[in-house]
């Protein structure tokens, strides 16, 4: 299982006509198929970045379901709604993400993932994207699977915690600019949480050794959180 990582730089004049395009045509033109589904369509939330960006999450059944999207885009039956995409926004950035071994998300049931634009409540995910030292993404995967994990879930178990992690991606061999780098996909299950975040530093007890936020810096000091908001339509959340 593969997934395509794209964050779309929109024409504001644009926003509602780009969003509708994948909604009404890229949605439903994956549903014909059955080895590719949009999983996710997302707004970047209003004040936590660079205006009008987008995220949308695509998976494909392996290497060659990528190889015939690919060849859909560029010389199918997507290949004037690929253009037409491109009226509308500024820039698009992509990568192709695989499943860490350990990630929650391994495979998707493509049969499940609705296709029809049906609409549900909004979700929040804080999409973390860490860069380990040099040398140290394996050991950055093994202090997350054992130390970031455990903590998520024993806050969530105990009503603390405001994330639930969902997957946990690494790049493709060959298909990103960068190849130390480790994507945590987590829902935010307590959104009213993210006001002392925002407000109020993090604790010294939280930041001790033994903690993730400490012992972390021994493998990655560089790293980016954004929240991501779901549309009403996004088949996932």
């Amino acid at each position: 299982m593969l997934f395509i990582h794209e964050v779309h730089r929109v024409m504001g004049a644009h926003e509602d006509e780009f969003e509708a395009s994948f909604r009404d045509e890229w949605m439903p033109k994956l549903g014909e198929t059955e080895n590719a589904r949009l999983l996710f369509f997302l707004r970047l939330a209003h004040g936590t970045g660079r205006a009008y960006n987008f995220i949308t999450l695509t998976a494909v059944e392996d290497g060659a379901a990528w190889e015939q999207l690919v060849w859909r885009l560029q010389r199918g039956d997507l290949r004037d709604l690929a253009r037409r995409h491109d009226q509308f926004r500024w820039d698009v950035t992509s990568k192709v993400l695989a499943p860490a071994e350990w990630s929650p998300l391994q495979e998707i049931d493509f049969n499940h993932v609705p296709t029809d634009g049906g609409e549900h409540d909004l979700t929040l995910f804080m999409e973390d994207t860490a860069w380990p030292h040099a040398g140290k993404l394996e050991e950055y995967l093994d202090a997350a699977r054992d130390n970031y994990a455990p903590s998520l879930a024993e806050g969530r178990h105990g009503g603390r915690s405001l994330l639930e992690l969902q997957a946990v991606f690494t790049p493709a061999w060959g298909a990103s600019a960068r190849h130390r780098e480790v994507v945590l996909w987590q829902r935010v299950t307590r959104p009213s949480g993210l006001l002392g975040l925002l407000t109020s530093e993090v604790p010294a007890e939280h930041r001790a050794p033994g903690t993730w936020m400490h012992d972390a810096l021994q493998v990655r000091d560089d790293w980016e959180s954004r929240m991501l908001r779901t549309v009403a339509w996004s088949p996932l959340f």
